[in-house]
């Protein structure tokens, strides 16, 4: 018997973790751990079953800065949450839910450092 997978936590990278961690706050992310009060090179946040890791990089890792991943996220309600997210000021007033021809309702938001996160939700 295989062994099952539980779940992932993705560790997106962060010029300033501290900043980082404000902005998961801001869209409903508590923080679940951090290796230092003051000054945090490595956090992790989350949302209901959700888990992101936060770890800073330095100047000489982000030599390809358009070149950031992007991290989909299912959810049940995707117009609830964009009025969620523009009511804390994450989003541009013209963001908007957009129908995919492959069958989900989504919108998209970059976090400080430039990595996507998508949500959808299956039409």
């Amino acid at each position: 018997m295989a062994a099952r997978i539980e779940s992932v936590h993705p560790v997106l990278m962060s010029s300033n973790v501290a900043a980082s961690i404000l902005f998961f706050g801001r869209i409903g992310f508590a923080l679940a751990f951090a290796d230092s009060e003051d000054d945090p090179k490595y956090a992790g946040v989350r949302r209901g079953g959700v888990e992101l890791h936060l770890q800073w990089h330095d100047a000489e890792q982000w030599s390809h800065p358009g070149d950031r991943p992007t991290y989909r996220f299912l959810v049940d309600d995707v117009d609830a949450l964009l009025q969620e997210f523009q009511g804390v000021g994450v989003l541009p007033d013209h963001a908007e839910v957009r129908e995919t021809p492959w069958g989900t309702r989504e919108f998209h938001v970059f976090d400080p450092d430039g990595n996507g996160l998508q949500f959808d939700q299956d039409r």
